[in-house]
């Protein structure tokens, strides 16, 4: 049984090997990335452009195609999310004579499902709308940024187009931010 766990592990890690498939693994690993799922694209990014540093700016183009793709999936979810929990809502008997009326909000209307963080990142949304999105990037809020926008049903494209300049941004700095540091931190390490 050992033997053939090694062997598959080994057989993996062949198949994603970033010298033998590089940019299409880069674009797995960064749309993966950008779903809900906790996963990290940079490593992927910069492991690359360490063995092939010609590749620099396919490999960060790349990376933020995978990873926008990724947001507007995102986008997608939050989306569908909202259509099912109206038509939930809609299935539901109406007891409106036997509760109260829902809070509402600053802007007069009644909070959808998620209470005072939902509340808030409405109120935030429809300040700032789509350019907000360039905040997509940011670990462990861009991707809820992204579910919430498409709940909201802000323009679709304007998003899009917003989390493809955050998300680019962060490759080129990140990217270029690592390669600067890798040989301080390798000495260091």
């Amino acid at each position: 049984m050992e033997a053939w766990l090694q062997s598959s592990i080994h057989t993996l890690l062949a198949l994603f090997a970033l010298p033998k498939v590089g940019l299409p693994a880069i674009f797995l690993v960064s749309l993966v990335s950008a779903t809900l799922l906790p996963l990290g694209s940079e490593p992927a990014v910069f492991a690359y452009v360490q063995v092939a540093p010609s590749m620099f700016w396919p490999a960060v183009l790349v990376a933020t195609a995978g990873n926008t793709l990724g947001g507007a999936i995102s986008y997608a979810m939050g989306a569908g999310a909202e259509a099912a929990w109206h038509r939930w809502r809609a299935s539901q008997p109406d007891h409106a004579d036997d509760a109260p009326p829902p809070p509402r909000t600053a802007g007069g209307d009644t909070p959808s499902p998620g209470g005072r963080w939902h509340a808030l990142t409405t109120r935030w949304f429809q300040r700032f709308g789509p350019p907000a999105l360039l905040l997509s990037w940011l670990p462990g809020v861009g991707d809820p940024l992204c579910a919430v926008a498409g709940w909201l049903r802000l323009p679709f494209w304007p998003c899009v187009a917003f989390m493809a300049i955050g998300k680019w941004l962060r490759y080129i700095v990140m990217t270029a931010a690592l390669l600067h540091a890798w040989p301080w931190l390798s000495g260091w390490l």
